[in-house]
């Protein structure tokens, strides 16, 4: 559903740009060749026509353009070709005022962080997802330590290895993987959130209250963040 709505929300804002002066001659023609394979929800052909047509550096300028329309359906691109070499200019969309704009860039690096392994490191990741959805912790761990042993430097299996050691209430471990993830991939925001998460259920509050910090400053659009830290340094208040 969430990825339907940030697709409607692209074509929105294509059909807005009518009213719009185009930035670039480039931008232009990057917009009207995807729009007619997003209103017809033709992902396959998307994805073959960004494959051949742009670079990864292509679609990723597209990012700079003054235009915000240009970097929604920019990074709505990169959700499904981008790779690792793209998620720092991605992550710097999230701090973007224009919230449809953040909303596109953090789908696009969940897309992107859940690809960055191998092929079979990123099947064991999908595989350790789907036994999580069915809490069945031990698979869903099982899997994704596969992950790791096949790609040790695979940021998103210790994420997601980390949410379940969370739920689990082993949040020691937890936080662990979230170090490792934030080593990996410093920009990962929800690995920084689910420190904090550690933290405060064992009522480290200070070092709660850095990683909270620490998460918006990378995504400051996370309100249930925000409204955590506010408590957690409420209660430090004298």
């Amino acid at each position: 559903m969430r990825s339907h709505w940030l697709e409607a929300t692209a074509r929105s804002a294509i059909r807005s740009r009518e009213v719009n002066t185009l930035p670039s001659i480039e931008s232009a023609q990057f917009v009207s060749a995807v729009q007619p394979l997003l209103e017809g929800k033709d992902l396959k052909g998307l994805h073959e026509l960004l494959r051949s047509r742009w670079t990864i550096t292509e679609l990723t300028s597209f990012l700079a353009c003054d235009d915000d329309d240009v970097r929604k359906v920019a990074a709505l691109a990169l959700a499904y070709v981008g790779g690792k070499c793209c998620v720092d200019p991605v992550a710097a969309q999230l701090r973007h005022e224009d919230p449809v704009v953040n909303q596109m860039a953090e789908h696009a690096l969940w897309s992107i962080w859940f690809r960055c392994g191998t092929e079979a490191a990123n099947h064991e990741l999908c595989r350790g997802t789907k036994a999580m959805n069915h809490r069945d912790w031990a698979a869903a761990i099982s899997h994704f330590t596969r992950a790791i042993e096949i790609e040790p430097n695979f940021a998103e299996a210790y994420n997601q290895r980390a949410i379940v050691k969370y739920l689990q209430e082993r949040f020691d471990e937890s936080i662990q993987d979230c170090l490792r993830t934030v080593e990996l991939m410093p920009c990962h925001f929800g690995a920084w959130a689910g420190m904090g998460h550690c933290h405060a259920h064992e009522r480290h509050l200070q070092e709660a209250i850095e990683c909270y910090d620490r998460a918006l400053q990378i995504n400051p659009h996370m309100e249930g963040v925000r409204q955590m830290l506010l408590e957690l340094r409420g209660k430090l208040s004298p």
